[in-house]
């Protein structure tokens, strides 16, 4: 599961019990679900989505599983931990089910793609399968399953974008929200199953992106994340005028909702982000500093077994690009370990690289090979896991040490920061995140609220937060 704190190295952990997105039951609601989202946060922002479905068809969500009508689990692929993580999960929704056999339980998602016969046939763990491009299909397969049928839907889609369905924001903080922007990816990477699970590319109206925007924001919201597997790829074509709106085109529709709502996006895939979308990051007060900027390897022939489509130096010219245009920009990045046949030498250009980009964080990884990828198809995955791990803990206790690094670099620097909430550790003070994406702790004072901006100057710094104090 993705940890959605971005100041510190994170190893991805999918062990974790995958994040619930409830809120109380809605009312009117004659029925309740309850689910659990896994992965990334595509898969989160589905689940809202999925949530507005079922409030359609009478469904509230409860955070109370063991009285639920409906459970759901959305799944993420990406790793074989995951996945086994899923299978546990559902064999104790099982139990419940055993107490109360009209409970149906439903698999969402990546997973739900790529193992539909195995949970309907071998395993018989669930009642709905329901893929990525098919939740418009749920009360149908709903339907189905109360009469005793498996409901199933895998369908890929070359045109499904939701556009016209307004998420049911869960959990919400009620000042920051997730805009998805397009579905799919066509990069091939060949570590990746996101291709065949989530299908081709495809681009939302824009117009409908800038509309969900204003919406949020006249409900009091502050700060809106454009997502999609690669947001820098986003092209849409009016039918009318035949003219095509890019990526750049969009960060600038969504910054002029209003100069106090903040604009983030990911995820970038190094080959397609601009110019056109530096100058943008550059002239855009609300527009963030902040790109998530995967390297995956810092080894040229790694990446091209990877199928990256750019090789060590053009990244890094990429990464300098990137700071002389907007110099107070912070990076971030994924690495993998022990891809297949990496040596050690190919493994310190990774350590390299990530000193050169000098990454504000970073989520790493140790390689996980998925069945029916291109690299689980052409290569071997020959890299003994105690290695593969040693790689891991070298990539994140550099990772670290640069974090440290990069944030004792803002001490005596006064950042404009978005109120979120509480801080963890005390009420008595604030957190909130810059726009660099830190986290930035400081004490509260008399009328100051949650979702207001604030100007706080940095005292000190650990390898996780800034902490400072209103001026």
């Amino acid at each position: 599961m993705y940890d959605n704190n971005p100041t510190i190295p994170k190893v991805i952990d999918e062990s974790k019990q995958g994040e619930v997105l409830m809120m109380d039951t809605l009312k009117g609601s004659t029925k309740s679900f309850y689910i659990e989202s896994y992965g990334c946060q595509m898969n989160f922002s589905d689940s809202e989505i999925v949530a507005s479905i079922l409030a359609k068809e009478g469904y509230g969500p409860t955070r109370n599983v063991q009285e639920s009508d409906l459970i759901l689990i959305n799944t993420c692929s990406i790793r074989e931990k995951a996945e086994q993580t899923v299978r546990k999960r559902l064999t104790e929704f099982n139990k419940i089910k055993q107490q109360k056999p009209e409970t149906l339980i439903g698999v969402l998602g990546c997973m739900a793609e790529r193992l539909k016969a195995k949970f309907l046939e071998e395993e018989k763990l669930v009642d709905l399968v329901v893929g990525p491009d098919a939740y418009r299909d749920i009360p149908n397969l709903i339907a189905q399953a109360d009469e005793g049928v498996k409901g199933i839907n895998v369908l890929l889609s070359r045109e499904e974008t939701y556009a016209d369905i307004a998420p049911l924001r869960l959990q919400s903080n009620g000042v920051s929200a997730f805009i998805s922007i397009m579905r799919g990816c066509d990069n091939m990477c060949s570590f990746c199953v996101v291709p065949f699970t989530r299908g081709r590319e495809r681009s939302r109206d824009p117009f409908t992106i800038v509309s969900e925007a204003r919406d949020l924001f006249d409900k009091g919201f502050k700060e809106v994340t454009l997502l999609g597997q690669n947001v820098d790829s986003y092209k849409w074509q009016n039918p009318e005028t035949e003219e095509w709106v890019n990526f750049a085109q969009l960060l600038e529709m969504v910054a002029l909702v209003d100069p106090n709502l903040r604009v983030r996006f990911s995820t970038s895939h190094p080959k397609d982000i601009t110019d056109d979308v530096l100058y943008m990051i550059r002239d855009y007060k609300n527009i963030c500093k902040y790109i998530h900027l995967p390297v995956q390897s810092g080894n040229s022939r790694i990446l091209k077994l990877m199928n990256r489509t750019y090789d060590r130096e053009w990244y890094i010219a990429k990464v300098d690009r990137i700071y002389e245009i907007v110099p107070d920009c912070a990076i971030s990045s994924d690495m993998i370990s022990g891809f297949c046949s990496e040596t050690e030498e190919e493994h310190k250009d990774t350590l390299s690289i990530m000193k050169h980009a000098k990454y504000s964080m970073s989520y790493m990884f140790f390689y996980s090979e998925r069945p029916g990828t291109l690299a689980a198809r052409k290569y071997e995955d020959d890299i003994p896991e105690e290695i593969k791990k040693r790689r891991l803990q070298e990539i994140v206790d550099l990772q670290m040490e640069i974090a440290h690094e990069h944030n004792k670099q803002d001490i005596g620097k006064t950042f404009e920061v978005l109120i979120e909430g509480d801080s963890k550790r005390s009420d008595k003070d604030f957190k909130g995140r810059n726009s660099q994406n830190k986290v930035v702790i400081f004490p509260k004072i008399e009328g100051l609220k949650v979702g207001d901006y604030t100007n706080v100057q940095i005292n000190s710094v650990t390898r996780a937060t800034l902490l400072g104090e209103i001026v």
